[in-house]
């Protein structure tokens, strides 16, 4: 594996007429991420990872400064899972100074009402990424499911020639999503932080039966303090999303009603 920091890099190290596959993350790489970068080995000719923390998608009010940075950690586990470029540039090479160019898409779902501004830098960075990679195709979770539904419309809206693959959400034995900021939660957030699967399930048996999800969610989340519960329509599907507060710790969950994720 080869480790790229600049533009420059990538573009002279990676060849365009493989089959790129890219993985974009904020690092402190969990058996979430693991899952995509095992798909694109298994799809692609090439498999490139981004570890990029990108302070676009953070206000002032979250936790660019404590994000998890594991940089040589990640190295380790991307080696192993056969990527062939790992690019980690610094932020000036992706925002340089006079950078006053941004995507914004205007539906953006309840996480996107509830972060006012983030999905702008989630669309920009990765419009970047897939300009600076060129890959073929882009593989995502699907926790972050309505990120997704962003970026699909952004390469539709813009005519990309990439193909987006959302994964499905890779669980612990408990049933908390995997999730970068779970590192954060002392052992007895970590146990509260249970109602919020336990509530997207249960709103998801309510739905099954006939009854309202949304309001079976809520009144289980015992205590958390929602941002939201809501049904959001993404690509084809029905899902019940919500985000959660657990101390200093904000978690998003989903589970699919409806349809299949695509």
């Amino acid at each position: 594996m080869k480790t790229l920091r600049t533009i420059g890099e990538v573009r002279e190290a990676i060849d365009p007429a493989k089959r790129i596959g890219l993985v974009p993350t904020m690092g402190a790489l969990h058996d979430g991420h693991l899952s995509l970068l095992r798909a694109a080995r298994a799809d692609c000719e090439v498999v490139v990872l981004s570890l990029f923390v990108n302070p676009a998608q953070f206000d002032l009010n979250e936790d660019l400064a404590r994000y998890p940075r594991t940089e040589e950690q990640d190295a380790r586990l991307a080696e192993r899972e056969g990527v062939d470029f790992l690019f980690a540039p610094e932020p000036g090479e992706l925002y340089p100074e006079g950078f006053a160019t941004w995507v914004d898409v205007e539906e953006t779902g309840a996480e996107g009402k509830a972060r006012p501004g983030h999905f702008r830098g989630v669309a920009t960075v990765c419009l970047k990424l897939f300009n600076i990679v060129r890959p073929h195709v882009a593989y995502f979770g699907q926790k972050d499911a309505q990120q997704a539904a962003v970026l699909r419309r952004l390469v539709r809206d813009l005519d990309l020639p990439l193909e987006l693959r959302v994964l499905p959400t890779v669980r612990d034995v408990d049933g908390l999503a995997l999730s970068s900021r779970n590192a954060y939660l002392s052992s007895e957030e970590r146990a509260r932080a249970l109602a919020l699967p336990r509530a997207l399930e249960a709103g998801k048996a309510a739905h099954a039966r006939g009854d309202d999800p949304v309001a079976v969610a809520q009144a289980a989340l015992n205590g958390l303090q929602p941002d939201y519960v809501e049904l959001v329509d993404v690509g084809g599907a029905t899902l019940l999303a919500s985000a959660a507060r657990i101390g200093a710790t904000r978690l998003i969950d989903n589970v699919v009603l409806e349809g299949e994720l695509r």
